[in-house]
């Protein structure tokens, strides 16, 4: 037969954990964007909140080339150039 340990949460637990499920974290990438060098590369969450759209979208823009296709770092990874996003944001603001 298996003992079942009661669990004791202290104050500072239970707010750090409800704090860490309420916490939107940022990427980083995305607060530093400008400061970037234009052949700096971000992954998909950063260009998500840079124009607003969702996962689906973000693979439709690329499909119409709305958005430049993302450069491929192995079989699971994708990124995009900051510089090419620079131009696509630049352009979906002038429409």
């Amino acid at each position: 037969m298996q003992k079942i340990m009661p669990i004791h949460h202290t104050k500072d637990h239970a707010s750090l954990t409800h704090t860490a499920i309420h916490a939107k974290v940022v990427d980083p990438s995305l607060t530093q964007f400008d400061t970037l060098p234009d052949a700096a590369h971000v992954r998909l969450p950063a260009v998500l909140a840079l124009f607003g759209i969702s996962r689906a979208t973000a693979w439709r823009w690329v499909k119409e080339k709305k958005i430049p296709e993302p450069k491929h770092f192995g079989s699971r990874v994708s990124a995009w150039n900051v510089g090419d996003l620079r131009g696509a944001l630049k352009a979906t603001s002038s429409r």
